[in-house]
């Protein structure tokens, strides 16, 4: 990989040993990845905080601040955290339950307590969450909801999710793969570092830009910035730990400018070992107990909530190609990179053709555009936007709506 402008020459082999680092480490904070897909896919289970402070610290290099995360080996840890996700999608309406359990794997039945559909939730809006750790085989997220709390638990073979509001319980056994599993789904701040971190190349700056407080604790912020004018991404900050050089926050800034889309960080955070008992799980008496399905291997059909790509940017479409439709390919490189695939059909239809909330829906977020591919749609969002083009042509990426009907005029 070509070496990315950093602030002080960082190289391809910096990157390179992060990988590594990544595949010898497991996310310790995630539960078993076939469960918590859709949490994932909506950028994690841990989330934001405003700054309060700027500390005074030694100074550090973009090369050093990268291998302090690459050497960073918390196994432990519990605190509070939020999550604010701003996609610029409307008001769904309680549609984005029916969208989660329709993506939900097979045989993941209804059960509210499922975190394939419950987990959604986090698509949109602020949520409060608790986190626990202890190791890879122990993890607790919980939920946070008005006179209600939603939990979800990895202990040892066991993976259970609770709904306190309908008394519903979700069961499965946890996959011997998780460590595998885990490593390739973004789920806490680190996870989404090092993901950027990885799609730095040419095309990217990465460098050390002052120092912030989160959760009470000092860090240095890195900041990636794609070079590239056709990316919707402007910025990501992520804080990190002076001291454990954990990832204390993560912060998507949108290259149109605004709120950012996500930011991610924690607001309490403690690195002692919490107690056993946290983790310890039985189902109230009265409880409705579903059965979920085993998890599935590595390359074993789909991984729900697995995106277009385990990168940001470098390789985008690679892991989806591998996993998403046949057919699919990858158009450029860097953080322009757009995916690809023929659905075989026809376009999307109008919103007064389908009609009902799902056609409002669907006008909400598609803009009808033309060029010398025909016709089609853009659905977009503050992030990822996707073309489909009325002989079912479909190209998405973390790009504008200019720089997808460009792919598709060149692909005709």
């Amino acid at each position: 990989m070509a070496p990315y402008e950093s602030d002080d020459s960082v190289t391809a082999a910096d990157a390179e040993e992060l990988r590594s680092a990544r595949r010898r480490k497991a996310a310790r904070y995630v539960v078993p990845a076939t469960v918590v897909g859709i949490a994932a896919a909506t950028i994690g289970l841990v989330p934001a905080l405003a700054d309060s402070g700027d500390p005074d610290l030694p100074k550090i290099s973009a090369q050093e601040l990268i291998e302090k995360i690459a050497a960073s080996d918390v196994q432990q840890l519990s605190g509070t955290v939020k999550i604010t996700t701003d996609l610029g999608l409307p008001d769904l309406g309680g549609l984005e339950s029916s969208l989660g359990s329709a993506a939900g794997p097979s045989g993941s039945g209804d059960s509210s307590a499922d975190p394939t559909t419950k987990l959604t939730e986090l698509a949109s809006g602020t949520h409060t969450l608790r986190v626990a750790a202890d190791g890879e085989n122990r993890q607790k997220v919980s939920l946070l909801e008005n006179a209600a709390e939603y939990s979800l638990i990895h202990n040892g073979k066991d993976v259970w999710g609770y709904d306190s509001k309908s008394n519903s319980v979700f069961h499965t056994a946890a996959s011997e793969s998780d460590g595998k599993q885990k490593e390739e789904l973004p789920a806490t701040p680190k996870d989404l570092a090092q993901d950027a971190l990885k799609a730095a190349d040419k095309t990217t700056s990465v460098t050390v830009e002052g120092t912030a407080q989160v959760a009470g604790r000092d860090a240095y912020r890195l900041v990636i910035k794609p070079k590239d004018e056709g990316s919707t991404v402007g910025q990501i900050t992520v804080a990190v730990d002076s001291r454990t050089g954990l990832p204390l926050k993560f912060t998507l800034t949108p290259a149109s400018g605004g709120s950012a889309v996500v930011d991610a960080g924690f607001t309490q955070v403690s690195f002692a070992k919490p107690a056993a008992s946290a983790f310890d799980f039985t189902p109230p008496k009265g409880a409705k107990v579903e059965e979920g399905d085993a998890p599935k291997a590595p390359g074993h059909a789909e991984h729900p909530g697995k995106g277009p790509s385990k990168d940001l940017g470098k390789g985008a479409g690679e892991e989806f190609g591998k996993n998403g439709p046949e057919g699919l390919n990858v158009i450029g490189d860097g953080w322009d990179s757009i995916a690809t695939f023929d659905t075989g059909g026809q376009g999307v239809p109008s919103g007064s053709e389908v009609g009902g909330d799902m056609g409002g829906f669907l006008d909400s977020l598609g803009d009808k555009v033309s060029g010398d591919f025909g016709k089609g749609t853009v659905f977009k969002t503050r992030l990822i936007n996707a073309l489909v083009t009325d002989d079912g042509k479909v190209y998405v990426g973390a790009v504008t709506k200019d720089a997808l009907v460009k792919a598709a005029d060149a692909a005709k």
